[in-house]
């Protein structure tokens, strides 16, 4: 029997499912067509159909992300996106965050911006455009696949975004036709994801990973068609925005993690965090191989398949970060959603074509039988390649371990510790690509006038060996030798480019990207040493002891403080006070004032207040804390909340039966009489005499009732007094007590028995309890120079552009 389910809004869902179907019909017809109009030129029919289609998987796009975003937005709690990624309290740029949560979201993304440079590629690719075009809807095709949602011979095929919450989940209460009547709200965004970067940060990474398919794609075209040697041209500014996008994206994701994740920095290595930059620096080694085959002719095979690997490791890494098969390594890996073998596919797909054309077209391959002079700058720049490309080996080899165990079953354990494993391999190799990006500059392609080269390169290096020397003495890090070598690799980039950079504004401005990006990478290079190297934990606990069941199960007590709200605490040059806090649903923000005493005066220099958050989250393992930052020119102060006192007004509500007295402690019970004197924490208590007369308001007295009420006399500390008269009434046999409040000094009393055979009166008195001052317990930690990681970021992106913008005019004036 078919039931109607109370209150579903359908449509929206059956709109977007259609344009799902749609999206990946559309993006396989323009595929097929772009392959028949590239092998049959002539035939411009092909042509016309493979973009008709193209703008209707556009728009296919287009609306399958407005129909999602109408039900998030609305809080259509019916389907299972918007119940598991969002809830009423989000504001709107959370909303826009869980919109991208989940793996069918996020895949959305990657094929929204697929789209979008497809629309580029049809205006500007040219004689490029129907091979090039073949490849990029084949792998919209595929990302398509992703989302249909469907059934065939038993097998599932991608995760609907528009599935229903009760064909998705199997609740008993979502068999009910009013259903939608008892879900009162979502799961809500994830407590980390609940950040400003989070954004920006995933279209700018998914950016990145759409845009590595062009190069590939240019790549792929120039060995089909073979048309080895022009695909270089066009396809060189396409790798650099790719660079340039998925470093943005990369830095963005670095930036959330300092800013809202817990662990106290801004690279843990984690396995997502891996997946992302591996076909980052294997882009950047094709760009600088690509570079050098335009410049000398050399290294042909070795760019191209630098290109094409790149794009492959990108489909690697969402392979590594949606299959589950990381499982409980990374803190922000996708859930498996049964795309494991759809995945793989996507990899074999790539893959092998990538092969098959490198295998194919081996012997047709440009190559050179002169061998570059050691003194050339291809040849360090081959080397250079070499080298990032040896740091992604180990890099992948790591990461890889669970896949590893799954294909082999073997039980081999992941780095205990990833950040130590890691530093220790990629050290040597950031130390050889700094070094390698110093002295190449002053190189020439081909052949380099060695006198002028040993000149220009021993004239930085003694600069390069000043400046870290300055920089030790400023950091006192004198122990350890890699950090020095890191540091002088670093600056020997700086001054070399910087030297460069110099006399390239004295004549083409535009030649200017590749030092300004290598800057960048100097500057980045050392604000990571100098903040990770030196940084320091000033919330330093003398005693070692947090007064705080556990907490030394979990976070260290000689790195933490204890705060009593209202109690200032010397911490270091701080004096520390936490003020209060507020309640922003899920989580509480606590305001921790940070004052700088100057020790001769007294005077306070600087003053700030932060107010880190955290939520009380057992999904997630208990109270998620998330970092507030003092950001100044020299240093950072950052400062997370690792324990606080749990909110009480609402415990015991809802365990039972009410009895009203549940805000009380419990009862002192005194047999006493009249002239006697009680004493209570805030005063004393006179028990002035008997009212045999006593009435109770709204119960009308009958004619056997016996009413007696106790007259007190409360007599605070504060000088003030309170009259009070509880009551004990006997009708029928049956005795009753009502208690009198004077709520002023929190006492409640019950008149609760006369006992004639001792004399004596039975008096119940209630207290309030003192109200337990608020507490937390925080971790503050100095970042010095950190600027000039985030300078150096945002300076190689600068550098990225002015080289696109450079190679573009190079593709223009070719009319590729």
């Amino acid at each position: 029997m078919d039931i109607t389910y109370v209150g579903e809004s359908l449509l929206p869902g059956k709109i977007g499912q259609f344009f799902v179907i749609l999206s990946f019909g559309s993006a396989l017809l323009s595929c097929v067509a772009y392959y028949f109009a590239a092998k049959q030129r002539e035939d411009r029919s092909w042509l016309r159909i493979a973009r008709i289609s193209f703008w209707t998987n556009v728009v296919s796009v287009v609306a399958i992300g407005s129909c999602l975003f109408y039900i998030i937005y609305n809080h259509l709690f019916e389907y299972h996106y918007a119940w598991a990624h969002s809830s009423m309290s989000l504001p709107t740029h959370y909303i826009i965050s869980s919109f991208w949560e989940g793996q069918e979201g996020s895949f959305w993304l990657w094929m929204f911006w697929q789209a979008v440079l497809g629309t580029v590629l049809l205006f500007k690719a040219k004689s490029w455009e129907s091979p090039v075009m073949a490849v990029v809807m084949l792998c919209q095709a595929v990302l398509g696949s992703m989302l249909i949602g469907i059934a065939i011979f038993g097998e599932r095929v991608g995760s609907s975004p528009f599935i229903l919450l009760r064909e998705a989940m199997d609740f008993p209460i979502l068999s009910d036709p009013n259903y939608l009547g008892m879900i009162v709200d979502g799961r809500g965004l994830n407590a980390l994801l609940q950040n400003y970067w989070m954004v920006i940060h995933p279209p700018t990474l998914f950016l990145g990973f759409a845009a590595m398919i062009v190069p590939f794609a240019y790549a792929v075209a120039g060995l089909w068609q073979r048309r080895f040697k022009e695909w270089i041209t066009p396809g060189l500014p396409w790798a650099l925005f790719a660079v340039m996008t998925l470093g943005a994206g990369i830095i963005m994701g670095s930036f959330w993690a300092y800013e809202a994740l817990n662990f106290g920095g801004f690279w843990a290595w984690d396995p997502v965090e891996n997946a992302s930059i591996i076909p980052w620096f294997t882009l950047i080694a094709a760009v600088h191989v690509m570079v050098a085959y335009k410049n000398s002719g050399h290294s042909y095979f070795t760019a191209t398949f630098l290109v094409m690997v790149s794009f492959v490791l990108v489909i690697y890494a969402s392979f590594l970060t949606r299959s589950g098969v990381l499982g409980e390594t990374s803190v922000h890996s996708f859930t498996d959603l049964g795309l494991y073998w759809q995945l793989v596919a996507f990899n074999l797909i790539f893959l092998g074509i990538m092969v098959y054309l490198l295998v194919r077209r081996k012997k047709e391959m440009p190559s050179t039988q002169k061998e570059e002079d050691i003194y050339s700058r291809e040849f360090w720049l081959f080397i250079g390649a070499l080298v990032l490309a040896v740091a992604c080996v180990q890099i992948i080899a790591s990461t890889s371990i669970p896949v590893f165990n799954a294909v082999f079953g073997t039980k081999v354990a992941p780095p205990i510790d990833p950040i130590a494993h890691y530093n220790k391999w990629q050290a040597g190799f950031a130390v050889v690509v700094g070094l390698l990006s110093a002295f190449t500059q002053f190189m020439k392609y081909k052949r380099t006038d060695i006198r002028k080269f040993y000149a220009a390169a021993i004239a930085s290096l003694v600069v390069a060996a000043v400046v870290t020397a300055i920089v030790v003495y400023v950091t006192k890090v004198y122990a350890n030798f890699m950090y020095i070598l890191l540091v002088f690799s670093a600056a020997y980039t700086i001054v070399a480019n910087g030297k460069i950079l110099g006399d390239a504004i004295r004549g083409k401005w535009k030649l200017t990207g590749s030092a300004v990006a290598h800057i960048g990478f100097g500057l980045l290079l050392i604000g990571a040493l100098v903040a990770a190297a030196t940084n320091e934990v000033i919330s330093v606990n003398s005693s070692n002891y947090i007064a705080v069941a556990g907490f030394d199960q979990v976070e260290k007590p000689g790195d933490n403080l204890f705060l009593t709200e209202g109690e200032p605490v010397q911490m270091g040059d701080y004096r520390i006070t936490y003020v209060g806090d507020s309640v922003a649903p899920p989580n509480v923000y606590y305001k921790i004032n940070y004052e700088e005493v100057d020790e001769e005066t007294g005077r306070v220099t600087d003053s700030f207040q932060l107010r880190p958050f955290a939520q009380n989250n057992p999904d997630m393992g208990g109270l998620i804390g998330t970092p507030d930052t003092k950001h100044y020119l020299t240093h950072d102060v950052y400062t997370l909340i690792t324990a606080a006192m749990a909110d009480t007004h609402q415990q015991g509500q809802g365990d039972g039966e009410q009895t009203g007295f549940e805000d009380y402690e419990e009862p002192a019970v005194y047999e006493t009489n009249i002239g006697d004197t009680l004493r209570y924490r805030n005063g004393f208590i006179v028990v002035e005499g008997i009212n045999r007369n006593a009435t109770v308001q709204n119960i009308p007295r009958e004619a056997d009732d016996v009413i007696v009420g106790l007259k007190l006399k409360v007599h605070a500390a504060s000088g003030d007094t309170y009259d009070a008269e509880p009551v004990f009434l006997i009708r029928g046999g049956t005795t009753f007590d009502l208690f009198k409040d004077v709520k002023e000094q929190g006492l409640r009393f019950r008149f609760s028995n006369i006992m004639p055979q001792k004399d004596k009166l039975e008096l119940m008195v209630y207290q309030k309890p003192v109200p337990e001052k608020r507490w937390v317990v925080f971790k503050a930690i100095k970042f010095p120079y950190i600027n000039f990681f985030w300078c150096g970021a945002i300076v190689m992106t600068i550098g990225f552009f002015l080289s696109i913008l450079r190679r573009n005019k190079e593709v223009k004036s070719k009319h590729v």
